[in-house]
């Protein structure tokens, strides 16, 4: 007791505290926080991958469902002011967008990340590059989200997601960027 404890980031991603022999606030088994770590790869990669409509592919954006929790929001906050939405709400006009022609080509891919897992929760920070055509005009993007996570008796699901992507004002980071996904 008496000792603080303040976090710091482990090799694997995990929480660790300074000045105990077991960390505080982290996943003790190295096998656990591996596994949890390859779970929430997965999960956002799921997320990424469910809205491209390279080579004609029909997008099944109800797939996001099983990725988050059923209240599970998610914040677009690249505007002056952020669109909160919940998953119906967000699925409906993207599904339009990426099956009635107006996007196409379209494909969001993560190129870094840091997830930090505390027990049964977890936040990861992503930069993703986009491409695709809008309206028939060619665009690359890149922007940041951020993802925090639960463990459910179903696994690891998203509860709440928000982005911003590069614009005026705001331009991701490139230093240090290495892909983390192929």
């Amino acid at each position: 007791m008496g000792q603080n404890w303040r976090a710091s980031k482990a090799d694997d991603g995990t929480l660790a505290g300074w000045g105990d022999e077991k960390p505080m606030g982290s996943i003790s088994d190295k096998a656990q926080a591996a596994s949890d770590k390859l779970a929430i790869d997965q999960l956002i990669g799921a997320f990424f991958g469910v809205f491209r409509n390279v080579g004609g592919a029909r997008p099944d954006l109800g797939q996001i469902y099983n990725l988050f929790i059923k209240e599970g929001l998610i914040i677009k906050n690249s505007g002056p002011v952020p669109e909160i939405t919940g998953i119906a709400q967000f699925i409906q006009p993207r599904e339009r967008l990426l099956n009635d022609g107006t996007l196409t080509g379209f494909e969001e891919a993560e190129v870094w990340e840091r997830t930090e897992i505390a027990g049964n929760i977890a936040q990861r920070i992503s930069v993703y590059r986009k491409s695709g055509s809008l309206s028939g005009q060619p665009f690359q993007a890149w922007g940041m989200k951020t993802a925090q996570l639960i463990r459910t008796s179903e696994g690891w699901r998203i509860s709440c997601l928000a982005w911003d992507d590069e614009r005026e004002g705001f331009t991701v980071p490139r230093e240090g960027i290495r892909r983390t996904r192929p």
